[in-house]
């Protein structure tokens, strides 16, 4: 059988026209009324999930570290029709957390979805890790989408209004040689998510997790050539995914059809975490096989 083809992409990732066009089957008005915050939204994956939310009706709230790159997304969703509120912060920050969270309710009045995306990694042996590294990892993947959670949380409770997380992960159930730092801390995300699910439930607060495989986007200019060429071996499919699975899985959980969902990590992995053989730094000469 023919592997399937891979999506029309730009290096890498969709251009704006895809992003604007891609199919969906979602309705149109699926989010009108609401609002969605995405963190990290400035390209790649929470780029894709901002536009699809605002190709579907909703207000955005968008930060991210670059104002140029947010500036490019808030005129995609502009000109969808859509409001949208844009911060530059970082989210390993909590007291721009917390400002960026008052800036979004007092806009609206209302958010009714938190999508932490936000994050980043490197790919590296972990002996080699130096503490530097390892703790910028850990403090943005982990404590960042911490923050985030817990100062949405806090405001959904004082206004008895509920809402829903949808928190990225990753596939962590066989561990991630070469991503040890951001393995350790999707892992912490996934428990944390999985605790403050049950704690937040009187609260009328769902969270889920995404567990993401090798989905091409712009952050796949982040590994080497010989890094990407084992994330088309990394699931049984023996493809990569394009933002979009990851955008439409968001909206399902973040949507009425996710209601009785919380507490839940969903894989968009292509079967990565059966099967699968990547090494983000490229394959050590110890696992090499065949000739």
């Amino acid at each position: 059988m023919a592997r399937p083809v891979r999506p029309d992409v730009s290096r890498f990732g969709y251009r704006d026209e895809q992003l604007l066009s891609a199919p969906t089957v979602y309705a149109d008005d699926l989010f009108a009324g609401k609002v969605v915050l995405v963190s990290g939204a400035g390209s790649g994956l929470g780029q894709a999930m901002a536009v699809l939310f605002a190709r579907l009706g909703a207000d955005l709230v968008i930060c991210g570290r670059q104002e140029k790159k947010l500036a490019h997304s808030a005129g995609l969703i502009r000109g969808l029709g859509r409001k949208v509120v844009t911060a530059a912060m970082t989210i390993r920050d909590p007291r721009a957390v917390d400002t960026l969270m008052e800036q979004a309710f007092n806009a609206y009045g209302r958010v009714h979805v938190l999508v932490n995306n936000a994050g980043g990694q490197f790919a590296q042996d972990a002996i080699d890790f130096s503490v530097k590294g390892w703790n910028a990892v850990i403090d943005t993947n982990l404590n960042g989408t911490w923050y985030m959670m817990q100062a949405a949380a806090k405001r959904w409770r004082d206004r008895q209004s509920g809402g829903s997380i949808v928190n990225m992960a990753a596939v962590i159930n066989r561990g991630i040689p070469q991503l040890a730092h951001t393995a350790a801390a999707r892992a912490g995300i996934i428990a944390l998510s999985k605790t403050v699910a049950v704690e937040w439930a009187p609260l009328g607060i769902r969270v889920n997790c995404m567990g993401i495989g090798t989905v091409e986007s712009s952050g796949f200019d982040n590994y080497t050539g010989e890094g990407r060429r084992t994330f088309y071996e990394s699931n049984p499919m023996r493809q990569v995914g394009d933002v979009f699975d990851v955008a439409q899985c968001a909206v399902y959980l973040a949507a009425d059809s996710g209601k009785f969902i919380t507490g839940e990590v969903v894989h968009v992995d292509g079967g990565n975490q059966l099967w699968g053989d990547y090494w983000a730094a490229g394959r050590p000469d110890y696992f090499k096989t065949g000739g």
